[in-house]
């Protein structure tokens, strides 16, 4: 095929400007065994940062792909991280290295919460699609997906000595999960609206609840089983479970006691929070002692839960209160009171500790307690910010200190302006509050100044300085070297939307909300305070216009300037005498944007009506309009020197098209809101675009051609592939809709390992024909003939054809191998179960064989069993799967004697603790000198 045209693909190169996205929580992690306390992990878009809090730095970036970051959730040996995504993957990370080696499939839409248990063997999620589904780390794969809430799931905590689960959602509703039965066996009904957050306090023996009003809700917990084992009676209202069976009427209460028999929860009280609103967050750190929490406003609520000895002495000294307050009134009235008696409340149990007074709104917050009963506090700001405070939970009145706050590397509000400098270095980004100047290379901030809402910003000829027009209509001059205002010029009486350079570079125009153009000269003046010359702007010439002017711009030749109007119109005037010369109507809303060609032939203009429309400027004539955007388009610019130009939409696309041909060339994906600008490079081979995401990107030309067909055949396969994994659930034949159903789901990846599947056991009946077709012609030439060219495929890995299967189904990932199999046709399977069997007679991957072969007997049953060819196959299956088990099970119980035998024998030889019981008696020893010192030091 003849490239009549080469166009040349552009890619994305860098995410910055981003400190912490809102969609997901913020967590400390620990990296290499350093300092606690010192790195947090927040999201960005679909990264997750580490950043160094002491250091202000970014030390780690998790490579995401292109779907956002919805929660993240620090392993408890502090070495992995999860990381749930807005299409419902979670991704393990290694913290070691930055890398990835486990994900999971399972939720239809964004995950809302994961959560390890106490070893980090086991993970739950739960998503927006109202599942909670139960994954094992270790093996990789779903273990159960649990159904009965109506609404997102908001919180899910694991019962560290019990195999239960209990979790909350916007339903109302928190749910108690029995994991060894997989079903709901307690609701709790006590909540008028949505449950925010929970957590597990007390050794598990109270709940706390975050809903919508300012109670925390407190509920206690008996676990009655272990009531039974102590030998106690189980009474519900006075009543054993005998009298409850023979009573008739009380039908309700044996219900309820049904419900019981784990464990009951009733509430205990509440504690008021200040804030009026919904719960935002609710969390607590690692040893649950500490509680935070905050609403939609910048206060964070700290309460401290006490133990039982500090309870206890609290009660005395209430009791001892109440006593002499007792005495006293007797004294007065001289008649003998009662004994006092102090009931325990729940306030005496959880107390305020402190309010936390952040620099904007809270959107998610973290706690760490570390040693010396120092707190450590997080919190990502709704503002691109992220806060880190300490406090002393032991002092009597803690005082909270702000120990870092990271605001450098990112803007606080809306990036509305990009500006490249001329020599393809320097990017410019303003905000509602700050211009920042950025090095492209490196992406570091060179300069950060304080200025008005900035709406349009453009290098002065040199790039020593800058100009910004404000939304109050001013023209803001800033020198970079000092990083100083020089001056602010009142340009305009509304919004100044734009700004433009004149082609010979001597001064500027200026469109404004105020309906004028203005045209200014670059001057040199004398400073009055420092004697030096400095640059300002001078008014030369005012266009008036009947029309709110949106966009300004000069042709390239100096001939002719451009302005769009509110009137849904442009309008072309001559440079040097104002006179009118096109008027360019045709689109139904606004234009928002517009550029003209390099060589001043073409006029390219983008409106709020989605449409882009491309215009010659000779007679205003419209060469042809596209469809570009599925919302408004925000920004249009040529590439410098050709006829193609990039569109940035409100749909959060970015689109590049060619003016001469009409031609769509590519879209590039990455921002997660709307795209409000983009900047194209001088030499065009950079672009930078900013988003609502709070993201600003880079992209860079590649010297990879594009070439549309295939560009377009690509697009169509994604969406075919998409629409693949979008289709019906298959349904597992015997499997009932309750509250429990598999974890995995159908995806691309799991089709596609079905088709490998297939496509080898095709292989290994092809070889297996082949060699009986050898066979019958060898008998009957009554010779040895030459054997039969084996498959490329099999001859390319150097493997027999059964051999071949085996590697194709270790190559799936464990967390989509029964999805896999579900989708695998009937008529495979006879096949695959010959081939188990010849695998676990060899002792072949035996585990891997097995999971297999339980899953497919599962869900092929009726079938399997209702086959007579099959017979055979699994009475040998029977016999070679026990005693291939039972001999693996021997080797791997002697294994372990034989290594306990000889962890026993080293420990008595050389008295060396092992493994767990070295640290304990390092951490004894730590303390036994550190008291030594100490008495050193008292005694000295």
């Amino acid at each position: 095929m003849g490239l009549t045209k080469q166009y040349l693909r552009y890619v994305a190169s860098a995410v910055f400007g981003v400190i912490g996205s809102q969609k997901a929580n913020i967590s400390y992690v620990t990296l290499r065994g350093g300092e606690r306390g010192r790195y947090v992990a927040v999201a960005a878009c679909e990264h997750v940062f580490i950043w160094d809090v002491r250091k202000g730095e970014k030390v780690l970036i998790l490579q995401g792909q292109k779907h956002e970051v919805t929660f993240i959730c620090p392993s408890p040996d502090g070495v992995h991280v999860a990381v749930g995504y807005e299409d419902g993957a979670v991704r393990i990370f290694s913290l070691l290295n930055g890398e990835t080696n486990v994900s999971f499939n399972g939720h239809k839409s964004a995950v809302s919460i994961i959560q390890y248990d106490a070893l980090g063997a086991r993970l739950v999620t739960g998503s927006k699609d109202t599942d909670v589904i139960v994954w094992d780390v270790i093996n990789e794969s779903g273990l159960y997906r649990l159904k009965g809430h109506k609404d997102v799931i908001t919180q899910a905590l694991f019962l560290k000595d019990k195999n239960l689960l209990v979790t909350c959602s916007k339903d109302s509703f928190v749910k108690w999960w029995d994991l060894d039965t997989q079903h709901c066996f307690k609701t709790l009904v006590g909540h008028r609206s949505e449950v925010w957050g929970m957590a597990l306090l007390n050794r598990e023996n109270r709940l706390l609840t975050g809903s919508a009003d300012s109670e925390l809700r407190a509920w206690d917990i008996r676990y009655l089983e272990e009531e039974k084992a102590e030998g106690e009676p189980r009474v519900k209202k006075g009543k054993t479970l005998l009298d409850e069976d023979e009573d008739e009427g009380k039908q309700e209460e044996e219900d309820e006691s049904l419900d019981e028999r784990i464990l009951s929860c009733k509430k205990a009280g509440s504690i008021l929070r200040e804030a009026r609103d919904r719960v935002v967050s609710l969390t607590t750190d690692a040893k649950n002692r500490i509680i935070a929490c905050h609403g939609n406003d910048s206060v964070l609520e700290l309460f401290t839960v006490l133990s039982e000895e500090e309870v206890q002495k609290k009660m005395t000294k209430k009791l001892k209160k109440a006593k002499k307050k007792a005495a006293k009134s007797q004294e007065e009235t001289g008649e003998e009171a009662a004994e006092p008696v102090v009931e325990k409340m729940l306030k005496d149990e959880i107390i305020r500790l402190i309010n936390i007074k952040a620099s904007a709104k809270i959107r998610w917050v973290d706690c760490l307690s570390c040693a010396g009963g120092e707190l450590k506090v997080a919190l990502l700001l709704q503002n691109n910010t992220v806060e880190t405070y300490s406090l002393k939970t032991s002092d009597k009145t803690p005082t909270a200190n702000k120990t870092a706050r990271l605001t450098l590397g990112g803007h606080r509000t809306d990036v509305r302006t990009l500006a490249f400098s001329s020599d393809n270095l320097a990017v410019l980004s303003a905000s509602g509050d700050t211009v920042k100047v950025w090095n492209r290379s490196t992406l570091q901030v060179i300069r950060t100044m304080a200025c008005e809402y900035a709406l349009c910003s453009l290098f002065v000829p040199g790039d020593r300085q800058i100009i910004l027009g404000t939304k109050s209509g001013k023209l803001q001059i800033f020198e970079l070297a000092s990083g100083s205002l020089l001056e602010t010029v009142d340009a305009h009486d509304g919004a100044l939307w734009s700004l433009c350079l004149a082609p010979d570079q001597r001064g500027i125009v200026s469109g404004s909300a105020d309906k004028t153009v203005k045209f200014w000269d670059f001057e040199l003046i004398k400073d009055k305070e420092s004697g030096q010359k400095r640059l300002t702007v001078k008014h030369t010439r005012t266009l008036q216009l009947e029309e709110d002017v949106l966009c300004v711009k000069f042709s390239p030749d100096h001939r002719l300037v451009a302005v769009s109007l509110l009137d849904c119109t442009v309008k072309v005037f001559y440079t040097d005498t104002l006179k009118f010369f096109l008027s360019l109507y045709g689109h139904k809303l606004p234009v928002l944007c517009l550029d003209i060609s390099h060589d001043s032939a073409l006029i390219a203009t983008g409106s709020a009506d989605r449409n882009v429309k491309i215009w010659g400027l000779d007679f205003g004539d419209c060469h042809r309009s596209m469809f570009a955007h599925d919302d408004s388009v925000m920004f249009l610019q040529f590439v410098p020197k050709t006829h193609l130009f990039f569109t940035a939409g409100k749909d959060k696309k970015i689109k590049q098209w060619d003016a001469d041909k009409f031609e769509h060339i590519q879209t590039l994906e990455g921002h997660h809101r709307e795209v409000w600008c983009l900047a194209i490079s001088p030499n065009g081979d950079h672009i930078v675009s900013s988003s609502h995401d709070k993201s600003l990107r880079l992209w860079e030309r590649t010297r990879e051609p594009i070439i549309l067909e295939e560009e377009r055949e690509m697009e169509r396969e994604a969406e075919f592939e998409e629409s693949m994994a979008k289709g019906d659930v298959p349904v597992v034949p015997g499997e009932t809709q309750g509250e429990a159903a598999p974890a995995g789901k159908k995806t691309m990846e799991t089709v596609k390992a079905a088709e490998r599947i297939m496509e080898a056991l095709e292989i290994y009946k092809a070889e297996a024909r082949k060699m009986e077709e050898h066979k019958y012609a060898c008998e009957h030439a009554g010779k040895e003939l030459p054997p039969p060219k084996p498959n490329p495929i099999l001859v390319a890995f150097n493997v027999t054809p059964s051999r071949y299967v085996l590697d194709v189904i270790k190559k799936v990932r464990s967390s989509e191998l029964e999805v896999s199999l579900l989708v695998l046709p009937f008529p495979y399977v006879p096949e695959l179960l010959q081939l188990f069997s010849s695998y676990i007679q060899q002792g072949l991957e035996v585990e891997l064989v097995c999971r297999c072969l339980f899953f497919l007997l599962k869900i092929h049953f009726g079938q399997i069993s209702s086959n007579q060819m099959l017979l055979s196959v699994i009475d040998e299956l029977r016999t070679n799967t026990l005693s291939k088990i039972t001999e693996i099970r021997d080797v791997m119980g002697f294994n372990s004697a034989a290594l306990q035998f000889l962890q026993r024998e080293i420990e008595s030889k050389e008295d060396v603790m092992f493994f767990a019981d070295a640290t304990g008696k390092l951490e004894e020893k730590k303390k036994k000198r550190r008291r030594r010192e100490r008495a050193v030091l008292t005694i000295a």
